[in-house]
């Protein structure tokens, strides 16, 4: 029993070690590649490597946000906050969708005013093979971050590893429009594509708010749900039993799932009891995620005259 506690709290240990190590590689890239993108911005003034400039100080603050979220989700439930911090995923989740969302209509506006007033770009070579570098980059460690937040099931490390392909996308298309305007000569390519990076990674923002605004508010998965219907279903067939009250909720870390057992009135309650765990276990093995579990058992006359006597 001991070496299995001992196992569990090892396996805890290194999950909480991989997200941070994660999220710390995340904030070191990204101020690397601000220095990067600025330098490169420094030695061009395209209006495309400044808006790629602009992602990546937004994704900095972003990253700074995540990371403490990332440390203040791992606490455990104390007296004032019941269940725990992990809610605040969807908080850093907002507000990393947030800072895209920004980052987008400051791109829009310098693009637009650059075009307006007269475009002037140099050594776009250097722009270019920077650029480059910072693309692959960030390809490589966004593509990490979501496969470990997925893996872990961390929104925080999945949304920062969202945003981190963002900036790659945005350099994909900075690096377009810095490669047309060279070869062809034509000076509005490049805030052409600065546009576009712009309106594409506003989409992404705006998706991530949503994402954070229906956890907040408790939204249900419809794949859980069929997942949790079709598990009571075999089990209400099997053991003939019924069910009522289904709820399920993301804390950001995983999902809570509560539900109501209807059993025969002469089943003693240690065999309505064996019956609600292996109802839990099935639950436990369906969903890939952490879940955590609660039934309520209820007796079947009782509860159809308690519903009459309602009605």
């Amino acid at each position: 029993m001991l070496d299995s506690i001992s196992n569990g709290m090892s396996a805890e240990s290194q999950e909480e070690k991989q997200k941070r190590f994660a999220m710390s590689l995340s904030l070191w890239v990204g101020l690397s590649m601000l220095a990067i993108k600025t330098t490169a911005y420094g030695m061009t003034g395209s209006s495309a490597i400044l808006s790629d400039a602009a992602e990546s100080v937004v994704h900095v603050i972003a990253v700074a946000f995540a990371a403490y979220s990332l440390r203040l989700a791992s606490r455990p439930a104390d007296e004032d906050h019941r269940y725990g911090f992990s809610k605040i995923s969807f908080v850093s989740a907002g507000f990393e969708g947030g800072m895209i969302v920004i980052a987008a209509l400051f791109i829009l506006y310098e693009a637009i005013t650059d075009w307006i007033s007269g475009i002037e770009i140099q050594h776009l070579d250097w722009g270019l093979l920077l650029t480059l570098l910072a693309l692959l980059i960030n390809g490589a460690l966004g593509a990490y971050l979501v496969w470990v937040g997925k893996k872990r099931s961390s929104l925080i490390l999945e949304a920062n590893g969202k945003h981190v392909l963002t900036d790659a996308w945005t350099s994909l298309g900075v690096l377009v429009g810095v490669a047309l305007t060279w070869w062809t000569g034509w000076l509005p390519f490049d805030p052409i594509c600065a546009i576009i990076v712009a309106v594409n990674i506003l989409i992404s923002g705006l998706g991530l708010m949503r994402r954070s605004v229906s956890g907040l508010l408790d939204a249900a998965d419809p794949e859980i749900s069929k997942t949790i219907e079709k598990t009571l279903e075999q089990a209400a067939e099997e053991f003939e039993i019924r069910y009522h009250q289904v709820r399920h909720l993301n804390d950001g870390n995983g999902y809570r799932i509560e539900t109501h057992l209807l059993f025969d009135d002469d089943m003693t309650i240690q065999e309505a009891h064996r019956i609600a765990t292996v109802v839990e276990e099935r639950l436990h093995s369906a969903i890939s995620m952490p879940i955590e579990v609660s039934t309520h058992l209820e007796p079947k006359i009782a509860h159809e005259k308690a519903h009459l006597h309602h009605h």
